[in-house]
């Protein structure tokens, strides 16, 4: 198994630095995949009440022979469930799709600021870490304002953002207001989808540079700015390629590669806007 490191979160819980997404995995096919990722190594399971695939973990959780302590679970709030009430109310739902009497982290998924609920959201968010029923609570998608209004109105430092970050988008300006509010980065979208990124001949050249894929080269350049990612693949070679990282130290020069990628491009929703 690869030894995948931790990141340790504001409040001390301590998080696998690679996870397994399993965003648009078809809910019968994901408790196998989170079985093999399990077996792979992965330490890390990152899903959501949007994906609909929360019961499959929950059995791949119940197959793998793992105890609960060796797995990092997290799942995220559906936008229609914001509301302190429908909050708390969605988190029981998800514990018990998942067969959980806890998550390890507990997001809210997107900010959807025109509609000016993720403030009361996040105080129902600070009642469930109370509670216990997940040892750490963050964010999703949100945006520095947004990350302003909770600091403002709140009393709880979400412990992670996870939001769109690749070569395309390294969201310069939220990793640095994260370092200074001690809020960890996580990365959807770590590999903008493959594709055009992943053909890109800088990145070809890097990756044959250290012997690597060029997906394995992306996210060694993740894992050396200190984000946590969640690559999703269903293809059982590429999961475990996705592992074999902690090998490769890029340079300077490397690293001054990856900036001139930066073109601002999304694959998915603007935050602004969205939900």
């Amino acid at each position: 198994m690869s030894h995948v490191p931790n990141i340790r979160l504001n409040n001390g819980v301590e998080i696998p630095q690679i996870g397994y997404g399993v965003f648009q995995i078809e809910p019968d096919r994901t408790a196998d995949a989170v079985r093999d990722a399990l077996e792979a190594g992965y330490r890390h399971i990152d899903t959501a009440q949007g994906y609909g695939n929360e019961e499959g973990v929950g059995q791949a959780l119940r197959d793998c022979g793992l105890s609960r302590d060796e797995v990092f679970v997290t799942t995220k709030l559906n936008n229609d469930r914001h509301g302190y009430d429908e909050a708390i109310t969605a988190l029981d739902e998800s514990l018990q799709r998942l067969g959980l009497d806890h998550v390890d982290l507990f997001l809210i998924h997107w900010p959807r600021p025109k509609s000016d609920r993720f403030v009361e959201t996040w105080k129902a968010f600070e009642k469930i870490a109370s509670d216990g029923k997940a040892r750490a609570i963050g964010v999703s998608n949100f945006r520095v304002p947004d990350l302003d209004r909770l600091a403002a109105e709140t009393s709880t430092v979400p412990a992670l953002n996870q939001i769109e970050l690749h070569p395309w988008l390294p969201q310069d300006e939220l990793r640095a207001y994260h370092r200074e509010h001690g809020i960890a980065t996580e990365a959807w979208s770590p590999l903008a989808k493959g594709g055009d990124l992943l053909s890109d001949e800088r990145i070809v050249g890097l990756a044959e540079k250290y012997g690597k894929t060029p997906a394995q080269i992306v996210l060694a350049w993740h894992l050396q700015l200190g984000n946590i990612v969640i690559p999703k693949s269903v293809t059982p070679t590429r999961v475990r390629e996705n592992l074999d990282v902690f090998d490769v130290e890029l340079s300077d020069d490397d690293l001054a590669t990856f900036a001139e990628l930066e073109n601002g491009t999304r694959t998915g929703p603007d935050p602004s806007n969205f939900g």
